[in-house]
């Protein structure tokens, strides 16, 4: 510091750590002027600029244009207002980068070719609007006009996937296989048609009570359990516990027929996308994700069938 308490650009750099050429740029566009220059003609700077100088760093550091950061130093703008817009602009660089991420995580797995990592990408990026609306044209599909019946509103309810703004990449991963299998002609098919065989089960009962898949599942997860053998005597009291349930949501004896009934709604529960769906579901809307219920609808299956005629 000289004796008028200047510094010139050399001392303004030792104490700031910024390179003569930084401070010179800044100088030039007025961010931090010289106070006045040496008799010599040389720049010389107020105690004050070293800390308008660590504030430019500071800022540029955190992304802002300069600017931005000359409106702020001359105070045309509050730290706080541009500090608050700045992190939410981060906010939106980084949904976008997990997306990005995300998407390429998931060709490099799966080996995708140019189409569908296109897909993907297209998926990703859909606003909140149009996720709901892929979402409600798949739920429709599926219920069609039932869809606001009691019985079937806490169902489509359940099955709705809604990614957070602040989704991790696993989130934006499982929305976009989500996205995919709500799209597949097939998988439709499929859902609807256990919501058909739903309906049919409840002809006329608007209550809301357990499907045919999660009585079978109550009586035979225990079973499976124990290591009970679905075709041993000691299955019986597991199978007749689902007839009656069964019979008793159908409004219907428990017979030949109505266990036909139940093997064909089991058969279609099966269906491996189902449960990648509900698997899904859960990692998108942060649930805990539940084992497979594969074997314990492979047990009933067998457990049924094997008292069952023809």
């Amino acid at each position: 510091m000289n004796d008028d308490g200047r510094y010139s650009i050399g001392e303004l750099s030792r104490r700031t750590g910024l390179t003569v050429k930084a401070i010179r740029f800044y100088s030039d566009r007025g961010i931090v002027p010289p106070t006045d220059r040496s008799p010599a003609g040389y720049r010389r700077y107020a105690p004050t600029a070293v800390v308008r100088l660590e504030l430019v760093r500071t800022l540029r550091d955190l992304g802002l244009d300069l600017a931005t950061i000359r409106r702020v130093l001359d105070r045309e703008l509050s730290l706080a207002d541009v500090a608050a817009a700045h992190a939410e602009a981060l906010a939106v660089r980084i949904r976008a980068l997990r997306q990005q991420r995300a998407v390429l995580a998931a060709v490099a797995r799966r080996g995708s070719d140019p189409k569908e990592m296109e897909l993907m990408h297209r998926l990703a990026r859909l606003s909140g609007a149009e996720r709901r609306r892929l979402v409600e044209n798949f739920l429709d599909d599926v219920f069609a006009a039932r869809r606001t019946e009691p019985a079937f509103a806490g169902i489509a309810r359940s099955m709705t996937p809604e990614l957070p703004d602040d989704a991790g990449e696993a989130q934006v991963e499982a929305w976009v296989e989500l996205a995919e299998l709500c799209q597949d002609p097939g998988f439709r098919a499929g859902m609807r048609l256990l919501a058909e065989q739903h309906a049919a089960d409840r002809a006329g009962d608007r209550v809301v009570r357990r499907d045919a898949v999660a009585l079978a599942r109550a009586q035979a997860e225990p079973a499976l359990a124990a290591g009970v053998d679905p075709t041993a005597p000691e299955a019986d009291a597991a199978v007749a516990a689902i007839m009656t349930g069964y019979a008793r949501l159908c409004g219907r004896p428990d017979d030949v027929d109505l266990r036909r009934r139940l093997l064909a709604r089991l058969a279609a529960a099966s269906d491996p996308r189902r449960e990648r769906y509900e698997r899904l579901l859960s990692v998108v809307n942060g649930w805990p994700v539940t084992g497979s219920a594969t074997p314990v609808l492979d047990w009933a299956v067998r457990a049924v069938a094997a008292r069952t005629p023809g």
